[in-house]
């Protein structure tokens, strides 16, 4: 975003100090933090894509929002892939393999429904998704989490 600077007269790019302050607030963040912004952003994508998709049945997908329908999903995705690996089974226990189960299928719901353009499935992992979210907001606030571990999750990288 470039605005016009009245007092030195010259346009200012705005858009590298938006890019930093997105990067700092992540480097800054604590574990607790981090996996909310995740789930967060895996929910907006999931709700770009219904919107998208329209929630009318048997409503027309307007084809020029293919490609950022499945553009969504695929974000949603590869987050869910960054929490799947940022597991950390050996303190986590079995929280830790339950979410591992919980996310593969995620992600096989999310390419099925990619490819079908299933809203009925985009919905329900929607729905988990901001239910795990909760669950996390819960446990972050109750305990402060800022450790490296957190109940399962290592996203010390």
């Amino acid at each position: 975003m470039s605005v016009l600077n009245l007092k030195e007269g010259k346009i200012v790019d705005y858009s590298n100090a938006v890019s930093s302050y997105k990067e700092t607030k992540v480097k800054t963040a604590s574990q607790g933090q981090l996996v909310l912004m995740l789930y967060d952003a895996a929910i907006k994508n999931l709700d770009r894509s219904l919107e998208l998709l329209g929630t009318n049945l048997g409503e027309k997908i307007n084809p020029g929002n293919i490609e950022n329908i499945s553009k969504f999903i695929l974000k949603t995705q590869e987050i869910i892939t960054e929490l799947t690996v940022s597991l950390d089974f050996e303190n986590g226990g079995e929280i830790a393999k339950n979410l591992f189960s919980l996310y593969i299928w995620f992600n096989r719901e999310l390419l099925e429904a990619n490819i079908s353009h299933d809203t009925h499935r985009i919905t329900a992992i929607r729905n988990q998704l901001n239910e795990l979210r909760s669950a996390w907001a819960e446990i972050a606030a109750k305990t402060g989490v800022e450790s490296k571990t957190v109940s399962g999750v290592n996203i010390a990288g």
